[in-house]
């Protein structure tokens, strides 16, 4: 596991919605199950090398609604499509990915990234392989959650 991932994704999190949403993410404990019926709607991102994984983020596909609108500063009833939302989710995914890359790249731990794909449904549930090392986060705003998975599997060399 990488030592410091609470406080890389944490990080990351807390900044890309600060700047780039204008809002104040927290960190909240994860519930046993986060599905519930309703449809989500996850952005994923990969990233192969010293480290080889993807990450989801992955929200309700009423708060990945708003998520687009305030993204693409629009009123929330202009965001039609889902294709607007999926595209939006996505990139939200490549830019906290992107962010987490730079970190680790910082501490030697060279990768890059795939392109972002995105998942829509209301019964899946994102698990990770025997061979997978991975960990759940939520996070908060005004009562809307979001939550990233990281999963990743070492690649060459261990880590630190």
């Amino acid at each position: 596991m990488i030592a410091d991932l609470d406080e890389l994704v944490t990080a990351a999190v807390t900044g890309l919605f600060s700047t780039m949403l204008h809002m104040q993410m927290a960190p909240v404990p994860v519930e046993p199950s986060v599905v519930n019926g309703e449809p989500h709607v996850a952005g994923a991102v990969g990233f192969i090398g010293r480290l080889t994984g993807v990450v989801y983020v992955h929200t309700t596909a009423a708060f990945a609604r708003r998520l687009t609108a305030t993204l693409l500063h629009l009123d929330d009833s202009k965001v039609q499509a889902e294709e607007m939302i999926n595209d939006a989710m996505g990139e939200i995914a490549n830019m906290l990915v992107g962010q987490i890359k730079s970190r680790l790249s910082d501490g030697g731990i060279r990768c890059v990234l795939t392109i972002p794909s995105v998942v829509r449904g209301s019964q899946f549930r994102i698990e990770a392989t025997s061979s997978t090392e991975g960990r759940l986060f939520a996070f908060e705003t005004q009562g809307k959650r979001i939550f990233v998975q990281f999963l990743f599997q070492p690649s060459g060399q261990t880590q630190n």
